[in-house]
């Protein structure tokens, strides 16, 4: 039995699945619509700055050289990045790096941590309110405007997510089964350390301690609980660690510098300082609609119905919330990134008091998303259409920020065929028919997929057209020299990594030792800097940029005199 019981158990009306004949197709409706989330934009395009770039770079690494242990980018030791993310894009891309690209393959690593976040959501959603809640969470989830392509992006923080999800099932199971549900708090906290470090298995674990102030944790049975998760987490965070330092201790010595509480807080002379207000600002958009529902559970259980705030359906995501929140916005160098975990527990108060929301809510909510997804999928294929006819207009052009006005989107069947199967199948979705609370939630997922679908299919060429480095590279190539080193001079570390990828060339940090020997000097400078040699032993050979970007320029110089001997 879930540890509380809804009036879904006793045959609401309005539940997703309420015909046992139709309940295994609206199932793999429901399981189809994930899927689609998940799959698209995973392949068929190179890996884009930021994190795409940069986590493919040291999976890149981790194939080639085989250290799973400290993690490389370009050359360079990062011991301040835990392996386990990287090792689990290595092994897909391994896997499955014989029929597609490695940075396709290293992508299906996405696909595994989405796909386990979104099951442990539903079995969260059915532990806590029953199971003809299971699904309302996750339709809550997907359709978060937050996640869009931060959830399609090669990164650890997607580990971290996975864990986060696994920490909220087994909290919610410990009530009713202690030693399961630490053994799985336990592997949550140590695939979250392994994942990111020590910040996120931190959160996990203070969340888990403030549990016992409300009345569900406070028992006996909670103690065996938070016994086993230290006991299993223990070994797992012990691990690593201790394996940098056999390999060498001054590899141990990086890690734990930058795992300072100090320079988390953004107290160290050298760290960027924090902004408390950023996640509370960009809240309303990053967890649209989990937060607006969010906020009704909290008003209809702050009056005392199904539990009140310290039920277990509401306190556990609710203290959950509190706690991530209140941890990142305090750290310094905000990033939205950072927010991801936080729509997990929004997404269970979303979902707990949806069948209480009044219908007008819920029909605005319905009729701004069927209006707002139809009316961008409209948009899209009109100027998609535009595109590959005429070219893109200049005043969109502008729009995207795009100095290159006139692109022609090609024509490929198989992107076509999937926007117009995703298009009629979200009309069929949303026609008239019997509405309720449960079912704008369905139709607001759909057309974010949708949207999505066709951002990542029929637009994918112009998008890749923009963001990869490709182009650049096979632009550049002909000028490098292969009798020499390259040294970089302000090269980011996604731009290191596909130069690696593309070129197999690792540049040097020109204020190195090792650069001194280098005769070529490639240089990423903003739209308005000076193209100017850094001094007269140096001639500019190259100059490139990305198609439509010009707020970063590639230069490239080679030595118009010998340089100093070797």
């Amino acid at each position: 039995m879930p540890i509380a019981e809804t009036l879904a158990e006793s045959g609401n009306p309005a539940r997703l699945s309420p015909s046992v004949p139709y309940r295994a197709f609206k199932q793999a409706g429901l399981v189809l619509l994930c899927v689609a989330w998940i799959g698209l934009g995973l392949f068929g395009h190179d890996p884009w700055k930021p994190d795409d770039a940069t986590s493919f770079g040291v999976t890149l690494e981790m194939l080639r050289h085989g250290d799973w242990i400290v993690p490389h980018l370009a050359g360079v030791a990062l011991p301040d990045r835990p392996p386990l993310f990287y090792a689990l894009a290595a092994a897909t891309a391994t896997v499955f790096g014989g029929v597609m690209p490695a940075h396709d393959a290293a992508r299906i690593a996405i696909a595994v941590c989405l796909a386990l976040t979104l099951w442990l959501l539903a079995l969260t959603g059915r532990e806590l309110y029953g199971r003809d809640f299971r699904w309302l969470p996750v339709l809550v989830f997907i359709g978060c405007v937050g996640l869009w392509d931060r959830a399609h992006q090669l990164s650890p923080d997607l580990g971290v997510l996975t864990a986060f999800a696994l920490a909220l099932y087994a909290l919610a199971l410990a009530p009713r089964r202690a030693a399961l549900g630490g053994a799985l708090l336990g592997i949550a906290v140590g695939v979250a350390f392994l994942c990111k470090g020590t910040a996120a298995p931190a959160i996990i674990g203070l969340t888990a301690v403030l549990l016992p102030f409300l009345p569900p944790w406070r028992t006996r049975r909670y103690l065996l609980t938070l016994g086993l998760a230290l006991l299993l987490a223990a070994p797992m965070v012990l691990a690593w660690p201790l394996a940098l330092y056999l390999r060498d201790p001054g590899l141990l010595a990086q890690w734990l510098e930058t795992q300072d509480l100090a320079r988390y807080f953004g107290t160290t002379w050298d760290s960027a300082p924090a902004e408390p207000f950023y996640y509370v600002k960009n809240l309303p958009w990053i967890a649209w609609p989990a937060l607006p529902l969010a906020l009704w559970t909290l008003r209809v259980r702050a009056t005392g119905f199904g539990g009140g705030l310290a039920g277990a359906g509401v306190g556990l995501p609710l203290t959950m919330t509190v706690v991530v929140l209140a941890l990142i916005s305090v750290a310094a160098e905000p990033h939205a990134t950072l927010a991801l975990p936080l729509l997990l527990p929004m997404s269970l108060l979303a979902a707990a008091e949806i069948d209480t929301l009044k219908r007008g809510y819920s029909g605005a909510l319905d009729w701004f998303g069927i209006l707002t997804f139809g009316l961008l999928g409209l948009l899209l294929w009109g100027l998609w259409l535009e595109s590959l006819l005429h070219g893109l207009p200049e005043p969109f052009a502008r729009i995207f920020r795009d100095t290159q006005p006139g692109y022609q989107v090609p024509w490929q069947l198989l992107p076509v065929l999937l926007s117009a199967v995703l298009t009629l199948l979200w009309l069929a979705l949303v026609r008239p028919a019997r509405r309720s609370n449960r079912r704008a939630m369905l139709n607001w997922a759909a057309g974010m997929t949708l949207v999505w679908g066709m951002y990542m299919t029929i637009w994918l060429p112009y998008l890749d057209s923009r963001r990869s480095y490709r182009a650049v590279a096979e632009s550049l190539a002909s000028y490098l020299p292969s009798d020499t080193c390259v040294a970089g001079h302000n090269l980011g570390e996604p731009q290191r990594a596909l130069l690696e990828y593309f070129l197999d060339v690792v540049t040097v940090r020109d204020d190195s030792q090792a650069s001194n020997g280098c005769d070529a000097l490639l240089v990423q400078a903003a739209r308005d800097e000076s193209d100017t040699p850094p001094d007269s032993a140096w001639d500019k050979v190259w100059e490139g940029h990305r198609r439509g970007d010009d707020t970063e320029r590639f230069l490239l110089f080679r030595r118009s005199v010998a340089g100093p001997p070797r």
